[in-house]
């Protein structure tokens, strides 16, 4: 039988006493704002695109696309890391927190060349996200073809 050990109390308080304070407020009022303005430039993009005939499918398809490659191209220089060092959460949260974990282990490994650099690394984070997003789907479709009631509008 294993006996557990009680964690040392004095040494709980010497940690508790040594760690940071955390700013909830302030950290969830930046992140609030950050993922906002992603949101409100997604929109402006959105509308944008409307105004240019295009209809509302497509004008929100590109425009989720067009934050897609920018965040790409921030990540890639080295800016998105700065946006998300402020904004927290609120830079991973919108699908702009999905293109940077695409593009960011890539470009930490790039110095190790194209083939065993950027492509084999490029989904070491966002990859989990895609096969779990696929399996998923594939079990919803299924649902939806074995129970059309379920999903009728």
């Amino acid at each position: 039988m294993t006996k557990e050990r009680k964690p040392n109390k004095e040494y709980l308080d010497l940690v508790h006493d040594s760690m940071p304070k955390t700013k909830h407020v302030s950290t969830s009022l930046k992140a609030f704002l950050v993922g906002g303005l992603i949101c409100v430039i997604g929109q402006g993009f959105a509308d944008l695109l409307m105004l240019a005939n295009l209809d509302l499918i497509q004008a929100k398809t590109f425009a989720t696309v067009l934050l897609v490659l920018i965040t790409a191209i921030l990540t890639g220089v080295g800016v998105y890391d700065k946006i998300g060092l402020f904004g927290g959460a609120g830079s991973l949260v919108p699908i702009t927190g999905f293109a940077n974990s695409v593009v960011a282990p890539a470009m930490e490994h790039r110095h190790e060349g194209i083939i065993l650099g950027l492509c084999s690394n490029i989904f070491k984070m966002a990859g989990p996200v895609i096969v779990i997003g696929t399996i998923i789907s594939v079990i919803v479709g299924l649902v939806a073809l074995i129970f059309p009631t379920l999903f009728a509008v």
